[in-house]
């Protein structure tokens, strides 16, 4: 995701007009326009007052998004169908409160799910802070995992956010939840380096400005 698409998106996302943007960086609203049409680039004292505006980094802003070049390979069907199976499988259990099932280590919260050669499971322990990994099968073969770790850490975080987060996830970011997502007070960031292949990556929650939850996660297919 370039520049002027990450604008857009968080512009849009906090329910701000162009004209209201162009108003807080004392900008016209045609220069607005022009940096979300990807016709010119801001100077870099509008980039730091985007950045904070929007509380995201400026390595964030300008950095183009290639991390989930090859979750698109069309000469790759086979990790087309995973990231399919992935994401079907993410809005069917945690995320939508779905196909919970019983432990299966000492004091674990599991959910499983399963389509035709495909079947995933996903097991955590821990609350406020936790750990845990998701695996995929085919044909009873393991063919993807990924670990994760991550803790509350503040008291205005919200479950029920996160797990909204997680059901946006998309094809071009397919290993938690969407790049950035805002919801009323709540915004959720997730950046990664890598491909479905081999990754790693972070996803954070801030409520206004306070930073409530983080989480840490790598990942990858297996053979």
């Amino acid at each position: 995701m370039i520049f002027s698409d990450k604008l857009q998106l968080i512009r849009k996302n906090r329910g701000m007009t162009q004209e209201r943007l162009a108003e807080i960086l004392n900008v016209s609203r045609q220069a607005v326009a022009k940096w979300e049409s990807g016709q010119v680039y801001p100077d870099i004292g509008n980039l730091i007052q985007i950045s904070r505006l929007f509380d995201v980094t400026v390595d964030y802003l300008v950095k183009d998004q290639e991390c989930a070049v090859k979750c698109t390979d069309p000469d790759d069907p086979d990790l087309e169908k995973l990231i399919a199976f992935r994401l079907e499988a993410n809005v069917n259990t945690y995320a939508a409160y779905m196909n919970g099932t019983g432990s299966t280590r000492f004091d674990s919260h599991d959910f499983s799910y399963s389509r035709g050669a495909y079947a995933y499971h996903d097991t955590y322990v821990g609350g406020e802070k936790f750990a845990g990994e998701e695996a995929i099968w085919h044909e009873g073969k393991a063919c993807y995992a990924m670990n994760y770790m991550g803790r509350v850490l503040g008291q205005r975080f919200s479950g029920d956010f996160l797990k909204e987060a997680l059901r946006h996830a998309n094809r071009k970011m397919p290993y938690r939840g969407p790049e950035y997502y805002q919801a009323g007070e709540y915004t959720y960031k997730c950046s990664v380096t890598g491909d479905l292949t081999w990754f790693q990556g972070a996803e954070e929650i801030y409520c206004g400005d306070e930073k409530v939850y983080e989480c840490c996660f790598h990942g990858g297919t297996v053979n």
